[in-house]
């Protein structure tokens, strides 16, 4: 029997070990359609609901497994379906390989239907590598350079198909003018920087007192390296989103999050320190940063496009971040003047959570999706997978889930795109069958695109060795950060005709496809429903109804900036009384004893006000509200 176009792209993935498909069919794939059937589905092709979750689905596989997602979609508006997922990809530098199918080749410039200029669509998502088969002989090089400059690039690619290409009998290119053979394989690699750069970044790490580290997802193979490091500089470590899991919270020095979403401790770490050390991150909000001028710095990165960036490094190193760290870590010295700099960012680490414990706590109406994220964090198995979608709902993830043992957690970093959270989980969940998974989101992302992908859970639930995939939901009738950015950075009050959500019972529909599924509505529900579905024999939604007032407060606001953004709205916002009761709640907790803020912070208010230290007057947390 001949081997067809579409057998042999099947038989390539295989033998680049790719394991799993994720797509949606439609008839300019029929061909390849037909082979996978002719090869008993392998590699395995994971039905999503639509091609933007089956790019997510590949995106969240990739992230989690550390190896190729490959998605796969229809010609015209499957293709098109795909691009959101697939820039999340981009922007997140993930390798992930898009099949495409396209119109026959007869039909093509003929406004055919589903007919779309696929090149020009996807030229910029698939910068790196983006190629059309019109004959046998031009695989298997296409397929090999899409898949290896996915890798090597950590970029999406694109392969297009045309649906006649798929059904021609595959021929091998021959040795002979014109033809472009191939081979399997791509070796590891690491890249360092010269012995210079590494002695110029010394003296500069060397000359700091108070070092300040920020990881992100580029430091994640050097945990051990990032750790000595700390150690040896006495330096505090804050985290970007996408590097939370590089180390664990557990340390004494990790100041957890940075920026809009993350932690007081992180803003101060930054705010004081006078030597900065980037590795593996271009965390894009430069302000929490140290001020221009007062720290000198080193960034790390093994992408030379991406370094430079975000401050004025002094020494810019493009490598490896393990083998740059194992060189670098020699000519470093001991700073014993940094102590007592650790054991105040060790403290103030402490502070900080006793101030999230407290937030927690505060009573809301009717449950504070704080206290939601709160009671998650110590039921979480220490080798867990947690996906969290962007929206408000990401704010509590960042500072309330305690990274620990193995645990592994990502979200849409860059793109900061809604709807991943539950395709991101189903990924994880294929690349590591053997763990928990757990996917925070909220309402307005499930109505999105999380309910349909339900079916999908529902659908795959039995394939699993461990059987839990839990969907956390936090359901507020409202699309909260939006609204709480329109209060905060333009004094809008809420708009009700594009803010609020109809209240959809999630679990009932978890329930109605057969999974467990429950509606917590009070505090004292919130972690005995964790503690169930976290135990389910299968998938699990549990939604807890959340009071949309608790503001996602960032580190830095201090109460001139909480009463300015209150004036602001009070005399239009549907939520006003509530908002600004909960503001007030939420932020003394930072006053009370055991929560105190940093002594300048609380000097400076003190004088800016003419008042003694609020934080030697213990308040009760609704006085004043």
């Amino acid at each position: 029997m001949s081997e067809k176009v579409s057998d042999y792209v099947l038989r390539r993935l295989r033998e680049w070990e790719v394991e799993h498909v994720f797509g949606y069919p439609g008839d300019g794939i029929n061909g390849l359609l037909a082979a996978w059937e002719r090869a008993g589905n392998e590699p395995r092709f994971v039905q999503s609901r639509h091609e933007e979750t089956a790019a997510f689905e590949a995106v969240g596989y990739a992230k989690f497994s550390g190896r190729l997602g490959v998605c796969a979609a229809t010609s015209g508006p499957g293709a098109i379906h795909l691009l959101n997922g697939l820039y999340d990809a981009k922007l997140d530098h993930v390798p992930v390989v898009a099949i495409l199918g396209q119109t026959a080749r007869s039909a093509m410039g003929g406004s055919y239907q589903q007919e779309v200029d696929l090149h020009s669509l996807f030229k910029d998502v698939a910068s790196e590598f983006l190629e059309t088969v019109t004959v046998p002989e031009q695989l298997p090089n296409v397929l090999d350079r899409a898949i290896r400059t996915a890798y090597g690039r950590r970029a999406p690619t694109a392969v297009i198909i045309p649906a006649d290409v798929q059904d021609l009998e595959y021929e091998a290119p021959g040795h002979e003018f014109k033809m472009v053979p191939s081979s399997l394989g791509s070796s590891g690699w690491q890249a360092e920087p010269s012995e210079g750069a590494l002695d110029h970044a010394a003296e500069v790490l060397n000359a700091g007192k108070k070092v300040a580290i920020l990881v992100g997802q580029g430091a994640r193979g050097a945990r051990a390296e990032v750790e000595q490091v700390a150690g040896t500089l006495q330096a505090g470590v804050a985290k970007a989103l996408l590097g939370l899991d590089v180390l664990p919270d557990t340390l004494p020095y990790v100041t957890g999050s940075i920026g809009l979403l993350g932690t007081r401790p992180s803003y101060e770490l930054m705010r004081d320190c006078d030597t900065l050390l980037t590795i593996g991150s271009s965390m894009p909000y430069s302000q929490f940063l140290p001020p221009y001028g007062k720290a000198r710095a080193v960034q790390i990165d093994l992408d030379p496009h991406m370094v430079g960036m975000r401050y004025p490094y002094e020494v810019n190193l493009v490598g490896d971040a393990k083998t740059t760290l194992k060189k670098l870590l020699p000519r470093l010295r001991q700073n014993d003047e940094g102590i007592e700099w650790h054991e105040e960012l060790m403290a103030s680490v402490d502070r900080w959570k006793e101030v999230m414990r407290r937030r927690a706590e505060v009573s809301a109406d009717p449950v504070n999706p704080e206290y939601v994220a709160h009671c998650l964090d110590p039921l979480l198995p220490d080798d867990a997978i947690v996906t969290a979608d962007s929206g408000s709902a990401t704010n509590w993830y960042a500072r309330h889930v305690t990274m620990r043992g193995t645990m592994r957690g990502s979200l849409s970093g860059t793109l900061a795109t809604m709807g991943c959270g539950v395709p991101y989980a189903i990924g994880a969940k294929f690349a590591n069958p053997d763990r928990p998974v757990i996917a925070l989101v909220g309402d307005g992302a499930m109505q999105m695109n999380g309910m349909a992908e339900l079916i999908t859970l529902a659908k795959y639930r039995m394939t699993w060795d461990d059987p839990r995939l839990v969907v956390g939901i936090w359901n507020n009738r409202d699309l909260n950060q939006v609204t709480w950015e329109m209060r905060a950075m333009s004094g809008s009050p809420q708009f009700a005709p594009s803010q609020s959500l109809p209240d959809v019972s999630y679990a009932a529909f978890a329930r109605s496809l057969g999974m467990t599924g429950i509606r917590v509505e009070k505090p004292g529900d919130v972690q005995s429903a964790w503690r169930e579905a976290l135990a389910s024999e299968g998938p699990a939604v549990v939604e807890f109804m959340t009071d949309p007032s608790v503001p996602p407060i960032p580190p830095h606001a201090d109460w001139d900036q909480i009463e300015a953004t209150a004036a602001s709205i009070l005399r239009g916002d549907s939520d006003r009384k509530a908002m600004v009761k909960q503001g007030i709640k939420a932020k003394v907790q930072e006053f009370l004893p055991g929560g105190r803020p940093h002594p300048s912070e609380r000097s400076r208010k003190a004088e800016k006000r003419g008042e003694s230290d609020p934080a030697s007057e213990p308040r009760d947390p609704d006085s004043g509200a």
